[in-house]
């Protein structure tokens, strides 16, 4: 059988030869590493290392104020952590899904800076949006930590009242956080770990009722006054509180997510 031109190398001459040798190597070369960059973009993420912190993202709640938030966040950068407020479509009063959509994208921008992980802080409706991202953007493998503080994971009397008064009143978000809703229900029950999750509330919460709504199946559960019992605080007060704020940066700390104990109790 008659050997094909194009692989007939005695013809050429040495130098030739060889640089038709070496353009072969140079494609090969070049295919190869192509496979591995292509390969590196696709393998999962692995699960974020507890020990080491990443920034800090905030979900303010349900009409997406940010005072509360804004204060926290400040707190933490003057730790030396870098802090950001995820500003919500809407104020905060659409789709939690889509909420969660908008929460990735903050997400992704930081790990494509290079962050390992982010720990992520979620008030009031926030924390379901946390939850919601985690389920639904593999947030296993991009969150280290996650911290609710008064959120109505099981629903919250106040957005049922919502739901059932005049149509249309209550929005998107306000029929999604009544009890029983399909995106309630939907949520995963025990929230998937890793990440460590923390969920703190106040027991005197007026707006999340009852208040122990945010109690949440896998996460280390505080209420705030099981442990300081003369703490007065209400919902709104969560997010700038001395002790809440003293819980929440020791939960996205380097050391494991512990409970408050009583002598870490400091006055409002």
């Amino acid at each position: 059988m008659r050997v094909p031109r194009l692989i007939r190398l005695g013809g050429l001459s040495p130098r030739r030869r060889t640089l038709l040798i070496s353009a072969v190597l140079v494609f090969a070369v070049s295919v190869t590493v192509s496979g591995w960059l292509v390969l590196g973009r696709d393998r999962p993420r692995q699960v974020p290392d507890q020990g080491v912190p990443g920034p800090v993202l905030l979900v303010p709640g349900y009409g997406g104020g940010t005072g509360g938030v804004n204060a926290l966040a400040e707190r933490i950068r003057a730790t030396g952590r870098e802090a950001v407020v995820v500003t919500l479509p809407g104020d905060g009063t659409g789709d939690l899904r889509e909420q969660a959509d908008v929460l990735n994208a903050y997400v992704g921008e930081a790990i494509q800076r290079g962050a390992p992980s982010v720990d992520v802080i979620g008030y009031s409706a926030g924390g379901v949006v946390a939850r919601m991202w985690v389920q639904e953007h593999d947030g296993a493998r991009k969150a280290r930590r996650i911290v609710t503080l008064g959120s109505p994971h099981h629903g919250a009397n106040l957005a049922a009242a919502g739901a059932a008064a005049v149509p249309g009143a209550c929005p998107v978000a306000c029929q999604q956080l009544a009890p029983g809703s399909r995106l309630l229900a939907g949520l995963d029950t025990p929230v998937p770990t890793p990440p460590a999750w923390l969920s703190l509330w106040t027991v005197q919460d007026q707006t999340v009722t009852p208040p122990d709504s945010a109690r949440l199946d896998g996460a280390v559960n505080v209420a705030l006054q099981a442990t300081c019992p003369d703490l007065r605080l209400d919902h709104s007060g969560l997010p700038g509180d001395p002790f809440v704020t003293k819980v929440v940066l020791a939960a996205i700390g380097a050391a494991p997510i512990n409970p408050p104990t009583p002598g870490d109790c400091v006055s409002s």
